[in-house]
């Protein structure tokens, strides 16, 4: 018994020294800039499926005041989920706690690209601050990011299901975006929708290759585009 209780202790011993290494390790591959504002290395503009969200938000019962934004009148295709700071290794969030208080007029003034008040706030919060730039600048750092990338034609006016590959929807936007490589690009998804488009930029809104975004991307084979909804 007291052999048996020496090998647990062994055992837990080393699983507690793999997870300090662990710990370690993912602390040595974040940024030692460590979310100082303005301190950062590219951009990601995440442009969000809107359908597959409004499924999502269907499916959770979730019938919250943005969804309703979003998901009901006007039909959305993509839609800014963010611009996010990166380091080559690791992203910064929240740099500033508490974070300077949003401008409603600023807020109102985004709702063509990000049709959810709840997420603009967010945005602001957890990577505005860490851009470096005021409340107006970044917002509009994130239009001038959405006026960069065109949206491919088959994703302009979906009115009927479809089925892609992740290949296919970045070629798509290689297609129409001169300058785009798939080295700058990385679709998400969840177990069997599209539901994001990830297109890194230099701090001057330039593609550029983001080898991290990249190893993160969709790995599915085949994935659900759903239909935009709406109304005119």
């Amino acid at each position: 018994m007291f052999v048996f209780s020496l090998a647990r202790v062994g055992r837990g011993l080393i699983f507690w020294m793999l997870g300090a290494l662990l710990a370690a390790g993912a602390a040595q591959a974040q940024d030692s800039r460590q979310n100082a504002p303005g301190e950062f290395d590219f951009y990601v503009l995440a442009l969000s499926w809107s359908p597959s969200f409004c499924e999502q938000a269907s499916e959770r019962g979730n019938a919250g005041r943005s969804q309703q934004i979003q998901c009901g009148g006007r039909p959305f295709s993509f839609v800014v989920h963010g611009l996010w700071p990166q380091y080559e290794r690791g992203f910064p969030e929240y740099c500033q706690r508490p974070s300077p208080r949003l401008d409603r007029r600023i807020l109102n003034s985004m709702l063509d690209l990000m049709p959810a008040p709840g997420l603009i706030f967010n945005e602001w919060d957890k990577h505005g601050t860490c851009s470096g730039l005021p409340q107006r600048a970044y917002f509009e750092e994130i239009r001038k990011a959405r006026a960069a990338v065109r949206i491919p034609p088959d994703f302009i006016d979906a009115k009927e299901p479809r089925t892609v590959t992740p290949a296919e929807v970045e070629d798509a936007f290689i297609k129409v975006n001169p300058g785009l490589s798939n080295a700058a690009i990385a679709v998400s998804c969840d177990r069997t929708r599209l539901t994001e488009v990830r297109i890194c930029m230099s701090k001057d809104l330039q593609f550029r290759a983001c080898e991290e975004i990249d190893r993160r991307a969709c790995r599915g084979d085949k994935l659900e585009v759903p239909p935009m909804r709406g109304g005119e």
